[in-house]
């Protein structure tokens, strides 16, 4: 049983600027894995800090917790529009994560807004929200245990049949995303190809959430396609940040060397993300248990 005070001694390395920050990421993810009241506080309390890399992995977080406790918060980072849009579009992506009614009003509000990963990932949302209080069903063999933007799409279509759906702009993205989480749920190198030629898309949201998929496959075949979106200064620096801790999920050499060549990038989310990711690296091919048990969002 952890204590209130143990709570709150984690919560203070995660709070402490001073600490480096794949510390306070450890941290995170342990009061992620604890959750709770005092949990959901002490990650609450980071939201003022500078790195917006951190404090859109806090909203990821209370979204994985689907604690109701973390509504408020997640709303007053939603509303906040001096925070960064990766910043505001997790924490759209959280509420919808913990998909109770409650949620339906603020991201009905938000779907417009003029930033359009905010807006793109609001309506996303609102449609998981509807698709779990309709009470439908569908089997889900995430092997990943993560909470997804959608479920899969139904287990009748083929590779090619999802590919199809998958990359069709003309398609909403909600359904996008559910052909996108059944090509990873298959976990073959055609669907892990499949998967990695949403990399080109015009969304810059869907390019982020195909890189964290990528990520949790952890298929060096995708190696090339993420390499090719974290080298590329124009590309939006979501996409580049979730490229950057997918090949630190893979951690294999070459994602290293990646990485090494961007971690002193111009943008910090950047910079930060490869900081992570190389300790990432480490963790994956190190026979230490360094993390806390469910510490990277990637982890099978």
């Amino acid at each position: 049983m952890v204590t209130q005070e143990q709570i709150k001694s984690i919560g203070n390395v995660l709070n402490n600027k001073e600490r480096p920050l794949k510390e306070r990421f450890r941290a995170l993810f342990t009061l992620k894995n604890i959750g709770g009241t005092d949990a959901i506080t002490e990650i609450s309390r980071a939201f003022v800090d500078e790195s917006a890399l951190l404090k859109h992995e806090l909203a990821y977080c209370l979204g994985q917790m689907q604690d109701k406790n973390a509504i408020q918060i997640l709303t007053k980072v939603l509303e906040d529009k001096s925070q960064e849009p990766m910043v505001r579009h997790e924490a759209g992506e959280a509420l919808g994560a913990i998909g109770t009614p409650e949620v339906i009003q603020i991201l009905e509000q938000y779907k417009n807004d003029p930033v359009v990963e905010v807006a793109e990932t609001c309506t996303i949302a609102l449609d998981r929200v509807r698709w779990v209080q309709s009470g439908q069903k569908v089997l889900d063999n995430n092997p990943y245990a993560s909470v997804d933007p959608s479920p899969p799409a139904d287990n009748t279509k083929t590779v090619s049949e999802l590919k199809t759906i998958y990359l069709d702009p003309n398609h909403s993205l909600f359904e996008r995303y559910r052909a996108m989480f059944s090509l990873r749920n298959l976990r073959t190198e055609e669907s892990v190809l499949a998967i990695a030629e949403g990399l080109k898309d015009a969304s810059a949201l869907f390019r982020h959430e195909v890189a964290f998929v990528l990520g949790q496959l952890q298929e060096p075949s995708s190696i090339p396609f993420l390499k090719a979106n974290l080298e590329d200064n124009l590309e939006n620096e979501m996409v580049r940040h979730e490229c950057a801790e997918a090949l630190g999920a893979i951690a294999t050499e070459e994602c290293s060397s990646i990485l090494r060549c961007y971690a002193d990038d111009d943008r910090r989310v950047v910079k930060e993300s490869c900081e992570i990711a190389l300790d990432m690296c480490d963790y994956e091919n190190s026979p230490e248990f360094q993390y806390a048990d469910g510490l990277t969002k990637f982890q099978k």
